[in-house]
């Protein structure tokens, strides 16, 4: 008998090696072959792909500031309103992008209907710059004290026509590559957990060749060649990315996960007046026989947000009504996303702070000596490259040398908790508020003291504290949040859980645009607003202590909401590990 037992169990080993059984399926629609599909073998053609597409990105973000103040001659707070209008919506249309791909359309259909979008953006952006009649300064004229109307119609037009592409791009992309990788096997297990540093590793090296040579093209040559670039490149990608169809594991929609949470509150609130079992065994879940059919994995009962348990009370009248009774999985992913709002909430005052990188830092750089030699002065936006090189450095340190060393101390996959990694990144970016303070005061000082040569005197490498610091605060907190919205989202959400991410980023431009104009308005009633024409009008200064104070201050509300968080609680399967976790003291596999 025991031998019978130890042979089933050594084939049961074996089909698991060769074949994943995640519901994933290979590009013919069978189940995928391990040693051909996924993992790093897919995921190098998604990475180089998030990189074409962060390099397109970054290279217009980084320099938009300039464009809208030189060319567009925009005033110093309508450039950054408009900058900060702009990345919130490209950061905010990822919610509708990823609800799209999970509900009807999957990952790669997304992904690649979104970038045809992204280049026809593109396109249309190189036509507002080589086409005559769309010129901002007519035919023959390089300079003029207004640009045309059609010029700026047009130009916004392709640039949200590129947040458009951005919204379906970004979540699928992302949830797509962690999808190469097989939650319930050990060894891709932690490939996976690496797969988020090394994604962002990818993605900051678009950023680095975009704020370097697409930027110094667009200083140099002219904003047209520079644009003519990016979409050859962007279109170039299109083609590797469908080259590695074979090579992806693909996931089916689900249609949409709203219904189910939907169908929860409802049955929750229809049954309001029931009592809850006091052994939580006896509410209603799928049978054993039912959980291999299920393309989401169950989920252990939590004592939070108890009043919505009474969705899964049995009642003989309604076995079959999805809107009187729910299992405890469907339950428990409905208290996985209410837990996740403080996090959200509490996430966003470091978003502000990374928001200052794009408009106010890249202004500051303008105002102070960007000179290397007698013939090379580095381009205002180019600077932030030491953002780029600084994150690179310490993705490839957190994830070689600091994962390891944790894992051995604390004995956790991960080696810290997600929500500890995404607090300590809040600290440096308070850090990086004082410091960017201290400078700025620095900046003006010298211009006190010598109007007629301003801060020219002042290198442009006292910046670079300020966009160090803040590059490892987003190592930690930025990947952190990556991670952390794909793992404690339901299995179904996966590609919203990363538009929830960036929707962190895209909410919190937005709060930064209502911010300066609060700021502005309440210290111009006060005598003079600390936002002026230009920079040395300005006291941006007194700005970064405000948010440097009030990211402070989120910071020990961020602790108590994040000590209150119950993590993902995902039930063992007896015969491989489970996803990303920890075996708690209460047998619970829990996604930490």
């Amino acid at each position: 008998m025991d031998e019978k037992k130890k042979v089933l169990d050594e084939s049961s080993t074996n089909d698991q090696e060769k074949w994943v059984h995640d519901s994933s399926l290979d590009y013919k629609g069978r189940i995928p072959l391990r040693a051909s599909t996924g993992s790093w073998k897919a995921a190098f053609f998604i990475i180089a792909t998030e990189f074409s597409e962060r390099l397109s990105y970054f290279g217009l973000a980084a320099n938009l500031i300039i464009y809208l103040t030189r060319v567009l001659h925009q005033d110093l707070k309508t450039a950054a309103k408009s900058v900060n209008y702009w990345s919130g919506v490209t950061t905010m249309m990822p919610l509708l992008g990823g609800f799209l791909a999970d509900a009807y359309f999957g990952r790669f259909s997304t992904v690649l209907a979104s970038s045809i979008i992204y280049v026809l953006g593109l396109l249309l952006l190189t036509m507002s710059r080589v086409i005559p009649g769309l010129e901002p300064c007519g035919p023959g004229t390089k300079t003029c004290p207004e640009p045309r109307r059609v010029h700026e119609v047009f130009f916004f037009f392709a640039m949200y026509l590129i947040s458009i592409g951005t919204g379906g791009h970004k979540p699928a992309l992302e949830s797509f590559g962690a999808d190469q990788f097989d939650d319930d096997h050990s060894v891709e297990r932690q490939k996976k957990m690496s797969f988020f540093n090394w994604w962002c590793f990818g993605l900051c090296c678009g950023l680095l060749f975009g704020v370097t040579v697409i930027v110094y093209i667009q200083d140099h040559v002219g904003w047209a060649p520079a644009d003519i670039v990016l979409t050859l490149v962007m279109s170039f990608t299109v083609l590797i990315f469908c080259v590695g169809r074979p090579f992806y594991r693909f996931r089916k929609p689900m249609g949409s996960p709203l219904t189910p949470m939907v169908q929860v509150i409802v049955a929750a609130f229809a049954k309001r007046n029931l009592q809850s079992p006091s052994d939580p065994d006896l509410l209603y879940e799928v049978s054993e026989s039912d959980k291999a059919r299920r393309s989401t994995r169950l989920l252990f009962h939590t004592k939070k947000f108890m009043f919505l348990d009474k969705a899964a009370i049995l009642e003989d009248r309604f076995r079959q009504d999805p809107w009187r009774l729910a299992t405890v999985t469907r339950v428990e992913e409905v208290k996985l996303i209410l837990n996740m709002i403080p996090i959200w909430l509490t996430t966003l005052p470091f978003g502000i702070c990374v928001a200052q990188t794009n408009t106010f830092f890249i202004k500051q750089s303008t105002t102070l000596n960007r000179k290397i030699t007698h013939t090379f002065t580095i381009p205002p936006a180019s600077v932030s490259a030491l953002t780029a090189i600084s994150l690179i450095v310490s993705v490839a340190i957190y994830d070689k040398i600091l994962v390891p060393t944790l894992r051995r101390i604390t004995r956790n996959e991960r080696g810290i908790n997600i929500l500890v990694r995404i607090g300590i990144g809040m600290i440096f970016s308070v850090l990086t508020m004082v410091v960017a303070a201290l400078v700025e005061r620095k900046r003006l000082s010298i211009l006190e003291k010598d109007p007629l040569h301003s801060s020219l005197s002042m290198s442009v490498f006292w910046l670079a504290p300020q966009f160090v610091i803040i590059a490892i605060g987003d190592c930690f907190t930025l990947v952190g949040l990556q991670e952390y919205f794909y793992d404690q989202v339901p299995d179904s959400m996966r590609s919203l859980g990363i538009a929830f991410y960036l929707s962190v980023i895209g909410a919190s431009n937005f709060l930064s645009s209502v911010l300066i104009i609060l700021v502005d308005r309440l210290t111009e009633k006060c005598g003079k607003s600390w936002f002026g024409k230009d920079l040395n009008n300005s006291r941006l200064d007194y700005f970064y202590w405000l948010l440097g104070s009030i990211t402070a201050v989120n910071i020990f509300v961020y602790a108590f909401v994040a000590r209150k968080y119950s993590y993902k609680n995902v039930v063992r399967n007896t015969n491989v590990a489970v996803a990303d976790c920890y075996l708690g003291s209460n047998g619970m596999e829990t996604m930490a």
